[in-house]
């Protein structure tokens, strides 16, 4: 289930915690994809993730935020043109192929059709084109507590997240993780929050970070799984050991 967008922006923008959230995963979704390197490419987001798309503004060709019909929209970015659309989960009004990085945040855990949405996403890509999933550790203490919003939805773990990738068609260049200061909004938490970072970095990735970041690319041919169609073409097999209707034996009336 979404977030209502208020909510997100509300976080994002209007708390201290929030704010220090923001900073952590942005810098770390600029140290991967440098916005320098951004020149002329297509940069989308999908879920909340215009938060940390606002770097690649002033580069790239063209920035998208998609946000979820359940979740709802917002004009993005403040005080310039609105680049934000509100959108079906499972089909975005995208071509095939156009997108060269897109971000995933609030966007798969909190998805009630995630196959759909990896689909859409793997169909968005082209050729060379990667994307960063970032969701919430289910070994963090950011999963654990629903005052943020990395408290709602399904939390993975690297290697449930890594084979559901996988398996529709993605390969898995590297992760990450981030969010070492506790979801505290206490100032002793707040100010230490770059000093835990820094710490957090000397763990290993399954401890202490409340967010997994994933970067995949598509594998061309993607590996054949069930589409929509299959599925829908599938009878459910309820009836399934019934013995087919046989006309009756006996004549109608006036037969």
């Amino acid at each position: 289930m979404h977030l209502d967008v208020q909510d997100l922006r509300n976080f994002y923008y209007r708390s201290t915690l929030g704010r220090s959230a923001q900073k952590s995963v942005r810098d770390k979704v600029m140290a991967l994809w440098s916005p320098a390197r951004s020149k002329g490419q297509t940069v989308a987001g999908f879920g909340f993730a215009v938060p940390l798309l606002r770097p690649y503004l002033p580069t790239a060709r063209r920035v998208i935020g998609l946000m979820p019909a359940p979740q709802g929209v917002m004009p993005w970015p403040a005080g310039m043109p609105n680049v934000s659309a509100l959108v079906e989960e499972t089909i975005w009004p995208l071509e095939n192929g156009v997108v060269d990085k897109l971000v995933v945040m609030h966007g798969l855990e909190t998805s009630e059709n995630p196959i759909f949405v990896l689909d859409e996403i793997y169909r968005v890509l082209g050729p060379g084109g990667r994307a960063l999933f970032v969701v919430p550790n289910r070994a963090g203490l950011w999963a654990r507590s629903d005052k943020t919003p990395f408290g709602f939805g399904r939390p993975y773990s690297a290697g449930q997240l890594e084979a559901q990738l996988k398996a529709y068609g993605f390969k898995v260049e590297r992760h990450l993780s981030a969010l070492y200061q506790p979801p505290s909004s206490r100032r002793f938490w707040l100010k230490t929050g770059a000093f835990w970072e820094r710490v957090g970095q000397q763990l290993p990735i399954v401890m202490g970070g409340g967010v997994l970041m994933v970067e995949v690319s598509k594998q061309i041919p993607a590996p054949k799984r069930p589409k929509l169609a299959q599925r829908v073409r599938k009878p459910l097999k309820v009836l399934e050991g019934m013995g087919v209707p046989e006309p009756s034996a006996s004549k109608l009336p006036g037969a």
